[in-house]
């Protein structure tokens, strides 16, 4: 049996959460925290899986506002990083649910291997195990089984890695042998299960080329448009529904990841973050996509910021439930709530100057102000 194999609750249901590119470090943004713990304690997962940029890995040192990104001691980055990760697993381990990983193109953004940091999630005993087995592709590519009451696996989880950073740069490519695992696996799950295919979910941190299938050309004024290289885009109302915040950032797939997943029939829908500003459900050539925003405050996003929970049915092999939850779901939209999201958000930036210089305008006018008074009093 596989050492990830996860368990339907009694009632046939398991609820799966996505957190993506949380991608903070070692001083993290309040907003996010109080977020994800609301999420955890309401939402109520049965496991918790990190779909990339868990951490803001080309930042390595972090004082606040300043950002060094050049350390040179790999102590010191390992240091920094068990500090940083400490702030998204320590909750969990606190509440006893199971979580699960890949990385993303920040996670790997540094002088500490992905082996290296493995060792940094694994420290945790609610980690699932990942792959320690399989040299042939990276760490963070596995697959979790889910079992039903009659112990035959009735659901399956695909996590694949789609980003490295190596001495030639960084790349966001799914690798051949990451397409020959996922075949692999497919044809070992079908023959454990008597010939058929258990459904799956697969989660990359770096969309499919073919994401880009949900959006069409649009004029810069038309509803929903977003700027691109050549032009502006939309999405496709008769392919996808949700929001684009921005262009599809997608990933190589020479190899053909996608028209494998076409093939296998078993994959129900292909779940992305890495995009923070998109949060979107749609098909293109018969193989849903799901974009979910970042969770993360220290980079840019938008109001989605959030978290996307599935709910998954033991007897209901041909669908499932999904719904993102943003910001405002989980933690509401009294004064307290909004000042820290304002004051936590890195893409308000602008607004936060402005704020400040008003205030020091009016602290400036009421100095004055005062001053005259008191030259008044005195003549």
């Amino acid at each position: 049996m596989n050492g990830n194999t996860m368990k339907f609750r009694p009632d046939g249901s398991f609820r799966l959460l996505q957190v993506s590119d949380p991608q903070d470090m070692v001083h993290p943004r309040r907003a996010m925290i109080n977020m994800l713990d609301r999420a955890y304690d309401t939402l109520d997962p049965d496991l918790v899986v990190f779909t990339g940029d868990n951490i803001l890995g080309n930042h390595l040192l972090d004082f606040g506002p300043f950002r060094i990104t050049d350390v040179g001691d790999p102590k010191v980055t390992l240091r920094q990083m068990r500090r940083s990760l400490r702030h998204i697993l320590l909750p969990l381990e606190r509440r006893g649910i199971p979580f699960a990983m890949i990385y993303g193109n920040h996670d790997d953004m540094n002088d500490v291997s992905k082996q290296e940091q493995f060792r940094l999630y694994r420290a945790y005993g609610n980690c699932l195990p990942m792959n320690e087995d399989d040299p042939a592709v990276d760490c963070d590519t596995y697959n979790i089984p889910i079992t039903g009451t009659d112990g035959r696996v009735k659901w399956n989880v695909y996590m694949l890695d789609s980003a490295w950073n190596d001495e030639t740069g960084q790349h966001c490519r799914i690798k051949a042998e990451t397409v020959r695992w996922y075949e692999r696996t497919l044809d070992a799950l079908r023959e454990e299960n008597g010939g058929v295919s258990p459904p799956s979910l697969m989660f990359l941190h770096v969309p499919l080329p073919q994401t880009e299938e949900l959006c069409v050309p649009c004029g810069e004024n038309d509803p929903g448009a977003v700027k691109a290289e050549k032009g502006c885009v939309r999405l496709d109302e008769t392919k996808a529904a949700g929001t684009l915040g921005e262009p599809v950032s997608p990933c190589e797939d020479p190899d053909g990841l996608f028209e494998a997943v076409q093939k296998g029939g078993d994959v129900r829908a292909v779940i992305s973050g890495h995009d923070h500003s998109n949060c979107f459900d749609g098909e293109t050539r018969g193989v849903r996509l799901i974009g979910t925003p970042a969770a993360s405050f220290r980079c840019y996003g938008n109001s989605l910021r959030g978290v996307r929970l599935f709910i998954l049915h033991e007897n209901d092999p041909d669908s499932f439930d999904t719904r993102h939850y943003a910001y405002d779901d989980l933690c509401g939209t009294s004064v307290p709530a909004r000042v820290r999201y304002f004051w936590d958000a890195d893409d308000l930036v602008k607004q936060k100057i402005s704020v400040l210089a008003a205030g020091a305008a009016v602290l400036a006018a009421g100095a004055a102000a005062a001053a005259l008074s008191f030259k008044a009093k005195r003549r």
